[in-house]
């Protein structure tokens, strides 16, 4: 593996006798389109492993013998993983470096995936599962903060958009090449393909990322990083936030852990390759989530959750059709509904944590991901139980819990507003 250049700390500004005091990242400049193809390429990577085994989970089972329930954990293992690491590598990025903390994190990410399709029994794919989506929290948790610090600040958010995007394409093009891998060579070849993909994202992101330059190691203080995340969860309204994340999690991690299940069987019959490619499907949360800021400004926060909600809601009862067609259309509401809704929460968040930005967003992280492994298992479980319809059933009752929490939200809001009136009338 070649050398980690995690850089001395440098403070934007200094100079020296011996060299010029370095600059921000900014489009245009050879370094900018380093660091951006390099974090993308991390993105596709992580993604595309952390969501492997969802579109083989109808093959794992009928290999292993196992039920949807028991075969659901090979994609809830890794990501509540992830949801319990994220915050203490937030934490080591701030002391170690950022670029230091993504580099292990993706080496043991593609070392194991590259374990993965030898595992002889669920339990150690169980295992395997959970170790690397342990060391994929440390990119999410590093990445952010190593923009934040390297790019000029009016490019800062066509940097996180690439990275982002990385994320989403890489879930998507993951989940079509272990798909068609596995109709032509079983599912442990589909695990190969994608950690053969992976592994050449790596390598990518270790040769094109720049030194960090700006990065200043802080001290681990363990208390004051409790002290940050205590006062957070002691906030109503971010609270609020984790658990619409948490809940539009629950319903996307059950529709898409338990699709491939109903689309293999009567009376869609469909093979693997073609299951893969319903995960296309992802490209128009792409759409609906840069289109969120627009309807948060015609509609209010609050105002584009409701439209999400409906739109999921409305996908929900669409995919109970036995016409493909009309599933297919439901898949894409759910998906454009889920992606606006995820989109308003996560900057909701940014914009109320006053401080401590970084814990407050890995504790969304947290939720978000906590959410998808709820989600992912208990979807399955009422698909065992009752079908598809058992699992709409319980994607609608976390539609329900949004609902409800937005609305509660819109009432302690108005009663806030009324409390400053009723004051003044006093005095």
């Amino acid at each position: 593996m070649p050398p980690v250049h995690t850089g001395a700390p440098v403070v934007p500004g200094a100079s020296t006798a011996s060299s010029p005091a370095p600059e921000p990242h900014s489009p245009g400049r050879p370094g900018y389109r380093r660091m951006s193809l390099a974090l993308f390429a991390a993105g596709l990577a992580t993604f595309a492993l952390l969501y492997s085994t969802q579109a083989l989970l109808p093959a794992i089972s009928e290999d292993l013998g196992v039920t949807a329930g028991r075969a659901s954990w090979t994609v809830s293992a890794a990501t509540g993983a992830l949801a319990l690491f994220v915050l203490p590598l937030s934490a080591l990025s701030e002391r170690f470096g950022r670029t230091r903390t993504m580099t292990w994190s993706m080496a043991v990410a593609v070392g194991v995936a590259l374990l993965v399709p030898f595992a002889p029994n669920l339990e150690w794919l169980v295992v395997l599962r959970a170790v690397q989506g342990a060391a994929i929290a440390g990119i999410p948790a590093s990445a952010m903060a190593y923009l934040a610090e390297e790019v000029r600040p009016k490019a800062l958010v066509a940097a996180i958009g690439l990275f982002v995007a990385g994320n989403s394409i890489g879930g998507m093009s993951g989940r079509l090449v272990t798909g068609w891998a596995a109709q032509l060579g079983g599912w442990r070849a589909g695990l190969a393909a994608v950690a053969v993909m992976a592994l050449v994202c790596a390598v990518t992101f270790l040769v094109l990322l720049p030194r960090a330059r700006f990065f200043r190691p802080a001290s681990l203080d363990p208390r004051a990083m409790g002290r940050t995340v205590a006062g957070h969860l002691r906030d109503p309204l971010l609270l609020r936030l984790y658990g619409i994340g948490a809940l539009f999690m629950t319903v996307f991690g059950a529709v898409y852990t338990v699709i491939g299940y109903r689309l293999v069987d009567e009376p869609f019959s469909l093979g693997q390759g073609v299951i893969g490619s319903i995960f296309l499907i992802y490209l128009v949360g792409t759409v609906s989530s840069a289109a969120a800021g627009t309807l948060v400004g015609r509609c209010g926060r609050r105002g584009a959750l409701y439209l999400a909600v409906t739109t999921t809601a409305l996908g929900l009862l669409l995919s109970l059709s036995d016409s493909l067609v009309t599933v297919v259309l439901g898949l894409v509401l759910i998906t454009a509904g889920f992606f606006a809704g995820h989109a308003v929460a996560s900057a909701a968040v940014s914009r109320t944590a006053r401080t401590g930005r970084a814990q407050a967003s890995a504790l969304y992280q947290s939720a978000y991901y906590l959410g998808s492994s709820a989600g992912g298992t208990l979807g399955a479980l009422a698909y065992h139980g009752a079908g598809w319809a058992g699992t709409v059933a319980l994607a609608l009752l976390a539609v329900l819990g949004v609902v409800s929490i937005t609305l509660y939200g819109t009432h302690a809001a108005r009663a806030q507003r009324r409390v400053p009136a009723s004051a003044a009338g006093a005095r």
